[in-house]
């Protein structure tokens, strides 16, 4: 079965050709402005990409497979409360089937990633906010409201939601907001890196705020593992901070024996053209 896939992002649509568990034809062009221009940008790449059999969408917002819409909120307000699945099978001719992206990024790490292993796992992604999934005997865990794995909404302190304290896009804005350095996540971390302690103290009460989610995740679930994405995955201190934060918390409560397994994701930027693959392929069994 070869299938073309499109991951959906707030400023770029990446695609590629899927066949045999592989990824090839990768490309990407800016995120169309409307829902047509959307529908012509995906015509123009399935002319480049010949042969396919299917469509497979990762998308933002929440995705109600039942009810053939995207539900929720994204910053691609055109994508929801249409008959989407309905109107792309009709205009591009093929069978097609959407997952919500972060869900698509944890379906990729269950079935050919560091989730292989796993019964019950929690996926959670640092990007410019967090998200994440939640996989229960292998399965995804959508939740009544189609809002599980929100975890960026979570407020580890009962006040500001875990997106605001637990990416480093937003800790180095508060670092500059207080400092009066201007400055990205990637130059916060070069500070730290550089021995500036101020720095450090930043990270580290992001690192807290995330072993703080992960505890009350571990207590709630229960899960054997904890895959962490996004940019910062691919930095070893992060995942040992954070590993360090959890152990901690748990062993304060005497409980440390429930520690999961802590790991970075294998996959990164295609985590979410795989997934969407997966979840093709697992919907047209």
């Amino acid at each position: 079965m070869a299938l073309a896939v499109f991951d959906i992002g707030g400023t770029s649509v990446k695609y590629a050709r899927w066949q045999s568990d592989q990824l090839s034809q990768k490309g990407s062009f800016a995120t169309p402005e409307t829902f047509e221009e959307m529908v012509l940008a995906m015509k123009e790449r399935l002319q480049q990409i010949p042969k396919v059999t299917g469509v497979a969408i990762s998308s933002p917002g929440a995705v109600n497979v039942a009810a053939r819409q995207i539900e929720g909120v994204s910053a691609l307000g055109y994508l929801h409360f249409r008959p989407i699945f309905d109107e792309l099978e009709a205009e591009l001719g093929l069978p097609v089937t959407i997952e919500n992206d972060a869900n698509c990024a944890g379906i990729s790490e269950m079935v050919l990633g560091a989730g292989q292993h796993a019964k019950h796992a929690v996926f959670i992604i640092i990007g410019t906010g967090i998200g994440g999934a939640v996989f229960i005997d292998r399965k995804l865990h959508k939740g009544r409201h189609l809002f599980g794995g929100e975890f960026g909404l979570m407020k580890p302190y009962g006040q500001t939601i875990l997106s605001k304290l637990g990416t480093a896009v937003n800790t180095a804005n508060a670092f500059s907001q207080n400092t009066g350095i201007q400055l990205t996540g990637i130059e916060l971390f070069a500070r730290a890196d550089a021995g500036d302690e101020q720095a450090k103290q930043y990270l580290a009460a992001m690192y807290d705020s995330i072993g703080l989610t992960l505890y009350n995740l571990q207590v709630a679930l229960d899960p054997e593992i904890v895959m962490i994405g996004g940019g910062v995955s691919t930095r070893e201190d992060v995942i040992t901070n954070i590993k360090k934060r959890l152990y901690h918390y748990l062993a304060a409560e005497s409980v440390e024996e429930i520690m999961p397994e802590v790991v970075a994701c294998q996959y990164q930027n295609d985590a979410n053209l795989i997934g969407a693959a997966i979840h093709f392929e697992a919907v047209m069994k």
